[in-house]
Parts: C-alpha cells; sequence; structure tokens
C-alpha cells in the first residue's frame, strides 16, 4: 500500500472562528467523500495552513471535531506572498490507500477552485 498526498484548498469571507471551522469541516468531508476515504485510520498525517490573515482559529481543531483524534496534525501560516489570494485555508492528507497517483482527486472549493484550474475538481 502507498502513501499518497491528497490536496484541498477552500477559501472564507471573514476571520472568524467559526467560519474556519465550518469551512475546514466541509473541505475536510469532500476530500473524504471524493477520494472514499471512509476510516481515520488510513489517514498517516495532515497539514493545514492557513494565509497569514486567518488567526481566529486553528483548522486542526474541525479535524478532532469530525474524530481524527489519533491522527499527527499540524498547522501553519503560508507564505505572505504580495497579490496572493487571502483567506484561504490548505489542506495536505497523507494516507495509505491502493489508488494510483492519477486516482487520487484533490479538492478546491468556493474561491480557492482559482488556484488549481488545472485540476479539474476545481472545475
Amino acid at each position: 500500500m502507498a502513501v499518497r498526498g491528497i490536496r484541498g484548498a477552500i477559501s472564507v469571507a471573514e476571520n472568524c472562528s467559526a467560519e474556519i471551522l465550518s469551512a475546514t469541516r466541509e473541505l475536510l468531508d469532500e476530500l473524504c467523500r471524493a477520494n472514499a476515504l471512509t476510516d481515520f485510520d488510513d489517514v498517516v498525517s495532515a497539514i493545514f495552513t492557513t494565509t497569514p490573515d486567518l488567526t481566529a482559529a486553528f483548522p486542526a481543531e474541525a479535524a478532532r471535531g469530525l474524530g481524527m483524534n489519533q491522527v499527527p496534525l499540524l498547522c501553519a501560516s503560508e507564505i505572505a506572498v504580495p497579490h496572493g489570494m487571502p483567506r484561504v485555508i490548505r489542506i495536505l492528507l497523507h494516507v495509505n490507500t491502493e489508488r494510483g497517483q492519477r486516482e487520487i482527486t484533490h479538492v478546491y472549493l468556493r474561491d480557492a477552485k482559482r488556484l488549481r484550474p488545472d485540476v479539474s475538481s476545481a472545475q
């Protein structure tokens, strides 16, 4: 079984805890659905990043609320690139899977779809 990375991103309208946690749950739910992840035992680890303008909550709190209590989770801040998209939460899940690299579905939601126009799930 291989370890694969699954990427996703979602934008939020404002820097508030409820919105950050809700958007993170939405993105995690969609990443799991799109990649048939039904058991968090298959998740090796997860890295969450936020743009520097999102400071009201740790996105990992949402993952814990969904049941990722044994998964190592890490939150970090994205690089403050000039003209970068504001208010974005990104996730990189490392998962054990039989799927090949081309079978992985990366998920981009809301305005974050513009980050990866080359990814079909962002359409």
